[in-house]
């Protein structure tokens, strides 16, 4: 199956909605087929997923199969020893990365919701990684100032309207080959809809643009899933 199920949750203010029309940027069936293809996750990320599946509103958040394995691809090719990701929902991409981990390696995930993070605490002390992720509840931009990094791998998946500021707060404590990588980037294609004047689609247009044009990094934006865009320091 593919990952998600084809629509998005969508902020409004301190709400979610849910936005059934927000489809999967890529053809389902060569969706479904690049998730087939992909190793099959642990049984401990199956159940997560089955649990949160059944318990918490929204699963499409979820990364799921083909993103947790490129997430965890992306850690394991850095060596990553530190890493910080902004939003951890149900614990998937936190577990997903672990197993990429380089020895000793730890995961700091920020979370809003005191449910999503009790959710998400529950599944990482049932698996493999209990003792190398900690999950920090509050605003993630105050959490990142407590923090000193450096930050070998960055991700970033919350509330769209504060990408920006959370890649500057990020920056100066990336690691110099370090990378950020952010979710949610083509929004379902509707950052190329001119009539979607939405919150996060602008907010989504505008972490784009700042980055094609900022001399400080270098981007590259993926098409896996719903859009993954990795950074680094340029030079």
């Amino acid at each position: 199956m593919p990952d998600g199920d084809g629509g998005r949750a969508v902020e409004d203010g301190s709400r979610l909605t849910y936005d059934a029309s927000m489809t999967d940027i890529v053809d389902p069936a060569l969706e479904a087929y690049a998730t087939e293809h992909t190793t099959a996750p642990p049984r401990f990320l199956e159940q997560l997923a089955d649990d949160l599946r059944a318990t918490l509103e929204f699963p499409g958040m979820m990364v799921g199969r083909l993103e947790g394995r490129f997430l965890e691809m992306l850690t394991f090719a850095l060596g990553a020893r530190s890493v910080l990701e902004i939003g951890t929902f149900g614990g998937y991409s936190s577990l997903s990365m672990a197993a990429g981990l380089a020895p000793e390696g730890r995961i700091i995930t920020c979370e809003l919701s005191p449910v999503h993070a009790e959710f998400a605490r529950r599944h990482i002390a049932a698996s493999p990684y209990a003792g190398r992720i900690d999950v920090m509840v509050g605003p993630a931009i105050q959490t990142i100032a407590t923090l000193d990094g450096p930050f070998d791998l960055v991700f970033i998946d919350a509330d769209k309207a504060s990408y920006l500021d959370y890649f500057e707060a990020v920056l100066p404590k990336l690691a110099p080959r370090g990378l950020i990588a952010a979710d949610n980037t083509l929004w379902s294609g509707r950052i190329l809809d001119p009539d979607d004047t939405s919150e996060d689609t602008v907010a989504l247009r505008r972490f784009n643009e700042a980055l094609a044009a900022d001399l400080r990094v270098v981007a590259v934006q993926t098409t896996v899933r719903d859009g993954v865009t990795l950074i680094r320091r340029a030079g």
